[in-house]
């Protein structure tokens, strides 16, 4: 059992409200706490797996927005089911925003099922276009509910996904929890990777995130599924950005952004 007192936690919260929707001539990321993000390209507003109230586990943070002050939404992207990415109670704040819905086929029933809301679901490999971002899914690992055999459903692999969004500033990957896979590492280099490192079995582990990383030495790391959640029992919410530090190349392109703070997406020269 990891101490509370060592947990690492995140920058203090630079809250924000609707200036951080308006139009501008670049796109701008906020990292929401957790695996959340906001996306603003151009006047285009994507939510990508938020849970910004209603989680049911105490947090080390503050959201940087309420749920209830979102004041124009264009889609939501949501990867995969599990509450910390799939949060009933933010959805039902911004439904009434008319966004489109875009995940996994299960996500979409799960959609409809819990919200009324019909969203559309996709295989992995599909694209789709929002406004002027192209979308694609991208394959996750993260069926853990067969090997806690806590569902009397069986989780299939494309339940889960990541996100590859090319927007007109560069391309943004939202890989979505996962253990790494081979696909992964044969990637084109992204500008950008909201990048998990949990050192979880279901996850893609220390070892693995510093493997995924150099990979891609000159992209973009920003830092998620970490210093947002108390439970310092859980090892999927106790990473700890220190133990990249010296096993990353490229060290200065770790982003250890506070949640709400903006963060330019800056098409790089490979």
């Amino acid at each position: 059992m990891t101490d509370n007192k060592k947990q690492a936690v995140a920058p203090q919260t630079i809250s924000f409200g609707s200036e951080a929707f308006e139009k501008t001539n670049e796109t701008v990321l906020r990292w929401l706490g957790n695996s959340g993000l906001l996306i603003n390209s151009r006047g285009t507003i994507i939510l990508v797996d938020p849970v910004l109230e209603g989680f049911d586990m105490p947090l080390l943070i503050d959201m940087p927005l309420e749920a209830s002050k979102v004041p124009a939404l264009d889609a939501v992207l949501i990867t995969h089911a599990d509450n910390d990415h799939f949060s009933i109670p933010t959805l039902k704040r911004v439904v009434d925003l008319n966004p489109e819905f875009h995940s996994p086929h299960y996500v979409a029933e799960q959609l409809e099922e819990r919200l009324s809301v019909t969203g559309q679901g996709y295989d992995i490999g599909d694209q789709f276009q929002v406004d002027d971002l192209k979308v694609q899914l991208t394959p996750a690992d993260h069926a853990w509910q067969n090997e806690m055999k806590k569902h009397d459903r069986e989780f299939q692999f494309e339940d889960c996904c990541g996100f590859w969004i090319d927007t007109p500033d560069g391309s943004l990957w939202v890989i979505g929890d996962s253990r790494l896979l081979e696909e992964q590492l044969e990637m084109p280099e992204p500008d950008a990777i909201l990048f998990d490192f949990s050192d979880n079995e279901w996850h893609i582990g220390l070892e693995n995130a510093i493997k995924l990383a150099n990979t891609y030495p000159k992209t973009d790391l920003i830092l998620s599924h970490w210093g947002t959640v108390d439970a310092p029992e859980m090892s999927p919410f106790n990473a700890d950005p220190k133990d990249l530090k010296n096993k990353v190349i490229n060290p200065e392109r770790i982003q250890l952004v506070a949640a709400g703070e903006p963060l330019k997406l800056t098409k790089k020269d490979y």
